[in-house]
């Protein structure tokens, strides 16, 4: 596996952690709270996004203006059942979500999904580290790479790997201070 290839699946993992973490509350309004929630609409599980307009008209309210007005019942209901914890308020065109201030102990819950969320994405990067030493290991086997090469080549992939762990220790530590954020 070339380095660019291995860099470019570590990127993705992070790309994906980055999302994850997006969807975390904090004590903001953030229309990305929503991005995970699909609403079954004539029989398909339909995204959010792909059903409303999503604002955020102030930061403690999220606003759902769907374009199909009968959809609005559908989409109130996926809000209750959902896990976010909201109460959706409807006045028959749109949908108003009132975000309130986040407890103490709620914060440190999020900061613990957080940590949970930033572990997976080490973990992914992690395997591909595994796959792409395995393969250069083979590779040295078959007398593709001299022994030096294949040491070469594998302290290349380890530093490529440190790069990506900082870079998602550094995105949970700037999630984690907008959690604890009063």
């Amino acid at each position: 596996m070339p380095n660019k290839e291995v860099e470019l699946n570590m990127q993705k993992s992070v790309e994906a952690s980055q999302r994850n973490f997006n969807t975390i509350r904090t004590g903001r309004a953030n229309t990305s709270l929503l991005d995970r929630l699909t609403i079954e609409y004539y029989g398909a599980d339909t995204p959010l996004k792909s059903l409303a307009t999503i604002s955020t008209p102030d930061s403690q309210t999220i606003s759902i203006q769907p374009f199909d007005l009968s959809s609005i019942g559908l989409i109130e209901k996926a809000i209750s059942m959902s896990d976010l914890g909201f109460t959706p308020n409807n006045d028959g065109k749109v949908i108003r979500i009132n975000i309130p201030p986040l407890t103490e102990e709620r914060r440190k819950q999020f900061c613990k999904l957080a940590s949970k969320y930033a572990e997976e994405a080490k973990v992914a990067l992690r395997n591909i580290r595994r796959d792409a030493i395995e393969k250069i290991k083979v590779a040295e086997k078959d007398g593709e790479f001299s022994e030096d090469q294949s040491r070469d080549e594998q302290e290349s992939i380890q530093k490529i790997t440190n790069k990506y762990i900082h870079e998602i220790e550094k995105n949970l530590s700037q999630k984690e201070t907008e959690i604890l954020k009063v």
